[in-house]
């Protein structure tokens, strides 16, 4: 009798617990107004469930009307337009992914660009409108800031075409730094959704590196094969070979000093981007990033108080 008491107290406690990483899974997602799908919400859970339990947790949050299931997707919200919108989203990221690849392939024909990955929205499988396609780009190591600096010299001319939003190069790492350093569940997120392109074997390295991201995902695995291996034209070739010596490092760090010191002013001066938020930029040898407690911080901030609230409404609810 007594055993039989402790294995309901284990099982009362391991479905309290799979309800609680649902719900925090569904929080986070739920800030971008995004549903999950079955298969979603078991991806991106902080810890391993069994199937049954998953599922059990799942049907008694629906029953208990925490939870809201529409067509093949979940929300926090009571609202089927928020299916209608992913629908509709999903859709339209198709077409920019395709674009994206095409873009994706231009840009890794730039001087010391070693891997090239959507990012953003976009690696979640959703556009808008409004979208851009942002790129993750990883640089030879030491020459970070003369790629971006090519890179960036050509996105001017694309603004004289209206093209700019096709080409949001605005994460840089290089192969001497693949870490990314800020370790937390948007961090882990955004690297579990990248979608390599370009730099097969730059973006398995990257994620060996980037192993601790199972820590907050454990059930999610990264999309190699996505990536197509790196081509190197001739005149690429040929650049690298005319700044690989003391004159291109001595290049390379004036470049991230005076870059650094222009978007140190713009931060100062507080200008605002096209959404609104303060233009900032985290910059050292080895990165070129938005500026973490400009966003991560923040969104981080948001996002506890919000799983904090809905727990608290579970508790109170299963409790009535």
């Amino acid at each position: 009798m007594k055993s039989t008491v402790i294995l309901v107290e284990q099982n009362n406690k391991r479905l309290l617990n799979t309800r609680n990483n649902i719900l925090a899974t569904l929080a986070y997602f739920d800030m971008w107004d995004y549903p999950l799908t079955y298969g979603e919400i078991f991806l991106f859970l902080e810890n391993k469930y069994g199937q049954h339990d998953f599922t059990e947790a799942l049907d008694q949050l629906i029953a208990n009307k925490l939870v809201f299931h529409f067509d093949r997707f979940y929300s926090l919200k009571n609202d089927y337009m928020i299916a209608v919108r992913r629908n509709k989203g999903n859709k339209k990221a198709t077409g920019l992914i395709n674009k994206a690849k095409e873009v994706g392939a231009f840009l890794s024909r730039f001087p010391y660009v070693r891997g090239i990955g959507i990012s953003g929205s976009l690696s979640k499988n959703f556009a808008d409108d409004n979208s851009d396609i942002d790129f993750f780009i990883i640089t030879e190591r030491n020459r970070l800031w003369l790629a971006r600096t090519f890179m960036h010299i050509f996105k001017k001319l694309t603004f004289l075409v209206g093209k700019q939003h096709n080409y949001c190069m605005n994460y840089y790492i290089d192969e001497a730094r693949l870490q990314i350093v800020e370790k937390n569940i948007y961090t882990a997120i955004e690297v579990a959704t990248i979608i390599p392109l370009e730099g097969d074997t730059t973006f398995e390295s990257f994620f060996k590196t980037n192993a601790w991201m199972h820590d907050f995902l454990p059930n999610k695995c990264m999309r190699l094969a996505t990536a197509k291996p790196l081509k190197k034209p001739w005149y690429k070739a040929l650049i690298e070979k005319l700044f690989n010596n003391l004159f291109g490092n001595w290049l390379d760090n004036t470049l991230m000093r005076i870059t650094a010191g222009r978007w140190n002013k713009k931060t100062a001066m507080k200008r605002l981007n096209m959404r609104g938020a303060i233009m900032s930029m985290a910059t050292s040898k080895h990165f070129a990033k938005p500026a973490p407690e400009n966003f991560q911080v923040k969104l981080i901030e948001r996002y506890l108080n919000k799983v904090a609230n809905l727990l608290q409404e579970s508790e109170d609810r299963v409790a009535q």
